[in-house]
């Protein structure tokens, strides 16, 4: 076990951004239950759970039932669109994936997504093969910055949180990735993330040598 090498990725902004099927769905399912939200709402919620979200627009003493039945048929939305459009991986990512795979890296996918939206953008990417494990929403309690969606992701692998690295493009992850004891790689366009390791814009930008740096043997 203790030999394993782990490479834990965020999956929205991360392998896939698929922050406009969000917003289409998130939109078409807001205007016709009469309380439309602009783009710029959606922007500022973007990376939250959905009963957050839809408490932040409604109203905190919205109706629980209404939320939750919102929340279901706006991720029922996004995987309509996902599965009609398909999807591709950000830029570099199924170099990077392929290429570690190939040297022995075991791969898998740390979400504060729901299940179904994992597997639909996993198959939408046609990368299902490089990933040998997974944690959704489902699967924990708290979500990031609580390190449990990784270090359960690193148990599912069998690798130790010290010889994991978690790759994230955002804050919360980086800090929950730091707090499971793994290293960390930050990719956003988005913003700077200084707590990170190692930080690019895009992983093409990575050097060569990063992840065998990151866990020298």
């Amino acid at each position: 076990m203790h030999r394993t090498k782990a490479v834990l990725w965020d999956l929205d902004g991360t392998l896939v951004d698929s922050a406009e099927f969000h917003w289409q769905a998130w939109r078409d399912v807001m205007a016709e239950a009469g309380s439309p939200v602009t783009h710029e709402q959606f922007v500022h919620s973007f990376g939250k759970r959905n009963d957050l979200i839809l408490s932040g627009w409604l109203g905190e003493g919205s109706d629980p039932e209404r939320m939750r039945r919102l929340g279901e048929e706006k991720e029922s939305r996004f995987r309509s669109v996902v599965r009609a459009h398909g999807i591709e991986p950000l830029p570099g990512v199924r170099e990077w994936v392929a290429r570690l795979h190939a040297e022995g890296w075991r791969h898998a996918i740390a979400t504060s997504a729901p299940r179904l939206n994992l597997e639909t953008l996993v198959d939408a990417m046609q990368m299902r093969q490089y990933f040998a494990a997974d944690v959704a929403a489902e699967d924990v309690t708290h979500g990031k910055p609580d390190p449990e969606v990784f270090l359960l992701a690193a148990s599912r692998l069998g690798a130790d949180p010290g010889r994991s690295i978690v790759v994230e493009d955002a804050p919360t992850g980086i800090e929950a990735g730091r707090r499971a004891g793994m290293r960390t790689i930050g990719v956003s366009l988005m913003h700077t993330l200084p707590a990170a390791d190692v930080y690019v814009g895009t992983l093409p930008e990575l050097p060569a040598d990063t992840f065998n740096r990151l866990l020298p043997e």
